[in-house]
């Protein structure tokens, strides 16, 4: 018997371990992406009281600061996905939550955008708890079994955004730096409670070495290169990230441009996203992925995920738009079909390096995505554009995620059939 099928038996063997373990990280994800809410609906508004509330200067800006944060977390994943793999899982999520947590205070102490800025770079280097959350489930989970637990992860991200955002937008609304500390606190919180609780899923035995050709950006894509079907969907991943990046680089903007929106109806709008997403992520992937398969759930979810963005594009009004946010929902399944598809092509002991560089994949399309979403947003509302068309950015992510599809269709053609 092969070490990964000792490995993957042994994770199928200890349900009652395995329950426990989805469980920290769970509350782990939770709080991390709370922290993460509360602060979404009130950044770009504090970028634009720097620049005199100049909302196609601010997009700019926004841009960069989105593309800071994406170029840390390309050159630091990779290192950090090898280090978990060299010491475990946990020391990881820990250096990520107090580091969070210390950018957070920075942000919300932050006297100018310089300050701002060195807050997103500290956020960029630390940000990888998810990533490494991801291989812990990966290491106690059997193969079978990914894609419906990390599905039920994915709930977390839907409760962090229903309760994150309504929570930011409400503090904002009496102090803009409010949401900063609340978030601070949140992430220290979840520090404490990976120290005190949270245990390591990787044992020292089934650690691999740290080398510097790996940890590296360029060594950690050549991993993603060793397999036909991984090089495709990493470019499907890759796609798929690119269009998502739309949402956080001109959502708060384009609603409050195009429909007017308060603080408070934006908080409350990515918190009807949360809810829906929460469903998806609970309910849907488990019997779509048994009664699909990986591979077709992937199709489904990339669709849906077009259609969204289609009328995100072409809502004339805010009640529109609210109706496409359950059918951008059901994109979430392809996440987690990509994920298990994944994980099932690289070896035990590099499920560390395999997140740490789909991780600089992510990191490459969020340095693109928020100049090339923010840019398209300030041009088509600016004055020189030939025609005034706010949604031209939801646009191009929908034309992205077709692409995507296209690429997963092609490059799993041969892959062998999943669930069904």
């Amino acid at each position: 018997m092969t070490k990964t099928r000792q490995n993957e038996n042994d994770a199928a063997d200890a349900p009652q371990a395995r329950g426990a373990a989805v469980i920290f990280i769970f509350v782990t994800i939770l709080l991390d992406t709370l922290a993460l809410g509360v602060v979404i609906p009130i950044l770009p508004k504090l970028i634009e009281s720097f620049v005199n509330n100049d909302t196609a200067n601010a997009a700019r800006i926004f841009g960069l600061f989105g593309t800071i944060w994406a170029l840390m977390q390309f050159f630091c994943s990779p290192i950090l996905g090898a280090l978990s793999d060299r010491f475990g899982r946990r020391p990881v999520v820990l250096l990520s939550n107090f580091g969070l947590a210390a950018d957070y205070v920075v942000m919300a102490l932050a006297p100018t955008l310089g300050w701002l800025f060195i807050g997103r770079m500290v956020s960029g280097i630390t940000s990888a708890s998810i990533s490494t959350a991801f291989a812990y489930i990966t290491d106690v989970t059997a193969p079978e079994q990914r894609a419906a637990v990390f599905g039920k992860i994915g709930v977390a991200f839907g409760a962090g955004f229903i309760l994150g955002p309504a929570l930011g937008g409400l503090l904002g609304q009496f102090d803009p730096r409010l949401p900063f500390w609340v978030a601070a606190g949140l992430s220290f919180a979840n520090g404490l409670y990976g120290l005190l609780i949270l245990p390591e899923s990787l044992p020292a035995g089934r650690r691999s070495p740290f080398r510097w050709r790996s940890a590296n950006p360029v060594g950690a894509l050549h991993l993603l290169r060793s397999n036909r079907v991984l090089a495709g969907l990493s470019l499907v991943n890759f796609f798929a990230q690119l269009a998502h990046v739309v949402l956080p680089s001109v959502f708060v903007l384009y609603a409050t441009y195009r429909y007017g929106w308060s603080t408070g109806t934006v908080g409350a709008t990515l918190a009807l996203v949360g809810v829906c997403a929460m469903i998806v992520q609970g309910a849907a992937i488990g019997p779509i992925v048994k009664r699909f398969g990986e591979r077709k759930t992937l199709f489904l979810g990339l669709g849906f995920g077009a259609a969204g963005f289609l009328i995100f594009g072409a809502a004339p009004t805010g009640h529109w738009f609210w109706v496409g946010i359950p059918v951008m929902a059901l994109w979430g399944v392809a996440g987690a079909a990509t994920q298990a598809l994944t994980t099932q092509l690289v070896a035990t002991d590099q499920q560390g390096q395999l997140q740490g560089a789909t991780s600089s994949v992510q990191s490459v399309s969020q340095l693109i995505g928020p100049f090339l979403f923010t840019l398209t947003f300030a041009y088509f509302i600016g004055d020189s554009a030939p025609l005034k068309m706010p949604g031209a950015p939801f646009y191009l992510a929908g034309a992205l995620l077709l692409l995507a599809l296209a690429i997963a269709w092609r490059s799993t053609a041969k892959a062998p059939a999943q669930g069904g």
